[in-house]
């Protein structure tokens, strides 16, 4: 009876999920989709109108889209926030 109990919660799991042998595993190491590839972060941190605008200069000169910075966070000063934008730079 508990093994067959075992089984149905099992069926209704992948029932849930699906069965997509795609999806990876938690224990298989995931590639580097980017192998001459190393990420760089660039990290702003002032005033909200500070950070804002330099993010949006970043994109008038061509270097990072509005969308790829993340969304201004809080530091622990007051009126102070941080944004972070991490791009994979080629190595030579």
């Amino acid at each position: 009876m508990m093994a067959q109990s075992e089984d149905s919660a099992q069926s209704k799991l992948v029932q849930f999920l699906g069965e997509d042998s795609n999806t990876p595993k938690p224990h298989q190491p995931t590639q580097n989709p980017f192998p001459n590839r190393k990420p760089i972060k660039h990290l702003l941190i002032g005033s909200a109108k500070a950070v804002t605008s330099t993010i949006h200069y970043l994109q008038v000169v061509g270097y990072a889209g509005v969308g790829e910075w993340s969304p201004l966070l809080p530091t622990d000063k007051p009126d102070e926030v941080m944004s972070i934008l991490i791009r994979q730079i080629l190595m030579q």
